[in-house]
């Protein structure tokens, strides 16, 4: 009985402190939401809270008419999208022959891979390699230097490696290769494992701004998170030179802005979680875990 009652005080412990960092976690977006469909009196009044004050969209309005941040958004999703296929191609590749026991070399390889876990040749080196490259001021400036992540191939490498040698064994008596062996045997049931990892590099290379700081210089190639920069440090201005406002439009102050744009950047790639969740717990622990 005394078990049994320290058990449910246990899961109602649980409980409470699962409540309170769902709130923690739900704060700041909630916050920034209401801020950005709340009027600029009310958000310099400190009158915003979890609620929209005043109810308007003229935050939204103006960043919906700048062209950079349409531009900006086109080049993020062609950034995500050509750097999490790049990405996942790569460490595929790497990932499944180094998954095998009796692979010469294996092991030293992946010592090399761990050593870059921790030790870089540092910013000013890897900007004169992308210049004397040619990839300066390109879009292969963003998706390439990531591409390989020494961290997300350990993971991979581990899930290849819980898949049974037996499947393995059974597809080549059947004719396949070893690339057929991947491709029809081990990618169709490492699907946890690859979205987990699209996920991963897809929020990383979403919100990515400071690769496109230093390796971008045309306001063209640049990406919405860029933008949001811009916006957060006040170095953009909300109103092109010349642009008419009407009174209430002219009331719209940076902290609106601000609190619009990032609920623009931030709610497209928050609606890819839905899709992958369900692979999401699975992959990293089987991925983490040497089977």
């Amino acid at each position: 009985m005394s078990r049994i009652f320290n058990y449910k005080n246990f899961l109602r412990l649980n409980h409470v402190i699962m409540f309170v960092l769902v709130l923690l976690t739900l704060f700041p977006f909630l916050y920034m939401l209401a801020v950005s469909f709340s009027s600029s009196r009310a958000v310099m009044a400190s009158e915003v809270f979890l609620l929209p004050k005043d109810f308007n969209l003229v935050a939204y309005s103006h960043v919906l008419k700048q062209d950079q941040f349409w531009i900006g958004y086109k080049n993020t999703v062609l950034y995500t999208a050509l750097g999490t296929s790049i990405s996942l191609t790569l460490t595929i590749m790497a990932a499944y022959p180094l998954s095998k026991k009796n692979l010469y070399g294996g092991p030293l390889v992946m010592k090399f891979m761990i050593f870059t876990m921790f030790f870089s040749g540092g910013l000013i080196p890897n900007f004169i390699l992308i210049r004397d490259l040619g990839l300066y001021d390109t879009m292969w400036a963003m998706v390439l230097p990531g591409a390989m992540n020494a961290y997300n191939v350990m993971i991979m490498k581990t899930f290849f490696q819980g898949i049974p040698d037996d499947l393995k064994s059974a597809a080549k008596i059947d004719g396949l290769t070893d690339i057929g062996v991947l491709m029809r045997v081990v990618l169709p049931l490492s699907k946890p494992i690859i979205a987990t990892i699209g996920l991963f590099m897809a929020v990383w290379l979403w919100n990515e701004w400071f690769m496109s700081l230093i390796y971008l210089k045309s306001d063209v190639k640049r990406p919405v998170a860029m933008y949001l920069r811009n916006i957060v440090l006040g170095a953009m201005n909300t109103i092109k030179s010349g642009q008419q406002m009407d009174q209430h439009s002219a009331k719209t102050v940076p902290a609106t802005l601000q609190a619009s744009t990032i609920m623009l950047t931030s709610i497209p790639i928050l609606c890819v979680y839905p899709f992958v969740q369900k692979y999401f717990a699975k992959g990293i622990l089987i991925g983490s875990v040497k089977g």
